[in-house]
């Protein structure tokens, strides 16, 4: 009986940590309009916890009552639950596929459009309108750069980075096959690096949420890396519709190496370009 009594106990504690959870999702969808009811328990659950003790409370109950009255409080909970770990020309080997694999298909239109789903702060976003550039496609193409969290969308229109990484980008801009010298696309301004204004100009910032918006164009390129992890599989099952119905015929989507098209409900709607880079073309 002693054994099984703290069994139970925890699981009763479990048990109402879900339903806090779930009136917290609840509330901020109902008050803000974010809805974060289909991202993966396990991660949602840790951030959110994460903003409890930032905050010195004692539960989930504390945090919801919180949000819901004061938006700075939430404003800090969705840096919390937004995800804006990159870098520039992250994963190299990606943007030299990309480069080689991609980007002669994309001559044969006349304008081409990209989206870039869940942009962070744009280091990747900078990333792409180089290479455009440095293949001669940037003046005829449009990138459009989304992210939910308005706050990293602002930061990622500055094109401003902190200086002290511009080594680490140089790096990962030689080993993903640039043909310039990286400095050239930046002014150094004491501890930052503002990269030239030309690389923003045919990018459209805006915001965007993968959860509940809709398409909004009909793209020749549609980049959504490292996004659907922090997805549950209903929601994943959803955005990949999503980003399906928003690629022209034999459009490209990126996925992160963390995520695929295997087993999923369009697996057989597109075709492997890169299956190492999760570069996929849709098929007609």
């Amino acid at each position: 009986m002693t054994e099984a009594r703290p069994r139970a106990e925890g699981q009763a504690e479990e048990a109402l940590e879900d339903i806090e959870l779930d009136l917290l999702l609840e509330g901020i969808l109902r008050r803000y309009g974010l809805d974060f009811r289909g991202y993966a328990r396990m991660s949602l659950r840790r951030r959110v916890w994460n903003m409890v003790h930032a905050l010195k409370l004692e539960n989930l109950s504390a945090l919801q009552a919180k949000v819901l009255h004061d938006s700075a409080a939430m404003d800090m909970l969705l840096q919390h639950l937004s995800v804006n770990t990159t870098t520039m020309f992250r994963d190299p080997t990606f943007f030299r596929a990309f480069r080689e694999q991609v980007v002669p298909h994309l001559f044969s239109a006349p304008f081409v459009r990209i989206w870039h789903a869940g942009c962070s702060t744009g280091e990747e976003v900078y990333s792409l309108a180089i290479l455009l550039h440095e293949v001669g496609l940037y003046e005829r193409s449009r990138i459009y750069a989304t992210d939910m969290n308005v706050a990293v969308v602002e930061r990622a229109k500055s094109g401003i980075f902190p200086l002290e990484h511009m080594r680490e980008y140089t790096s990962n801009y030689m080993r993903a096959g640039g043909t310039a010298a990286f400095s050239d696309y930046y002014t150094a301004n004491y501890d930052h690096a503002i990269f030239k204004a030309s690389l923003r100009k045919n990018v459209v910032f805006a915001q965007h949420n993968l959860v509940s918006d809709g398409t909004f164009n009909e793209f020749n390129v549609v980049l959504c890396r490292n996004v659907l992890i922090y997805f549950g599989a209903p929601l994943q099952a959803r955005v990949h519709r999503l980003l399906h119905q928003s690629l022209r015929r034999f459009g490209v989507l990126v996925l992160g190496r963390g995520e695929t098209l295997r087993h999923t409900v369009l697996e057989n709607d597109y075709d492997e370009v890169n299956a190492e880079e999760r570069i996929y073309r849709r098929r007609a």
